[in-house]
């Protein structure tokens, strides 16, 4: 049986996957860092697994808790990288998927731009997430749950 992992602490899709998968027999899980702790009683499909502060501790937790049927959803480049062996489909909140063919160019993008701002260069930050971003996200979670089916 298919499950959602998200990394949870940035997410700005995690409702609309709570909606989505509600019903449908697919359990969610959502890893998110103590400093992002929620008292919201999530309904029963979905699970919320608290990790320590630490750098990358949650990216740490998706990794050991990903198998092959699992659906991770994040918009950390890395670790995306770490889990295209491991996991079904790893899908960006904008509904991109990350694959062996894009992941390289992603990675190198985000070191270059990386060593432009430790040279006291500034890039710019992601654009504001928009209803159509969310709109897009939830057509193309539909399309990549319905291989699933």
């Amino acid at each position: 049986m298919i499950q959602i992992i998200i990394d949870g602490d940035a997410c700005p899709v995690t409702d609309s996957v709570i909606e989505l998968t509600k019903g449908t027999g697919i359990f969610v899980t959502i890893v998110r860092s103590f400093s992002h702790y929620s008292t919201v009683i999530q309904p029963q499909h979905v699970k919320i697994v608290y990790v320590d502060d630490g750098p990358e501790a949650v990216d740490y937790k998706i990794v050991q808790l990903a198998n092959s049927d699992a659906i991770v959803i994040t918009q950390d480049y890395g670790l995306a990288s770490l889990l295209l062996d491991k996991v079904a489909v790893v899908l960006h909140h904008s509904g991109k998927q990350f694959t062996y063919d894009n992941i390289d160019r992603l990675l190198a993008t985000r070191h270059a731009h990386a060593q432009y701002r430790r040279s006291g260069g500034r890039t710019k930050g992601p654009s504001k997430f928009t209803a159509q971003d969310k709109a897009d996200f939830n057509a193309a979670f539909q399309a990549v749950l319905t291989q699933f089916d």
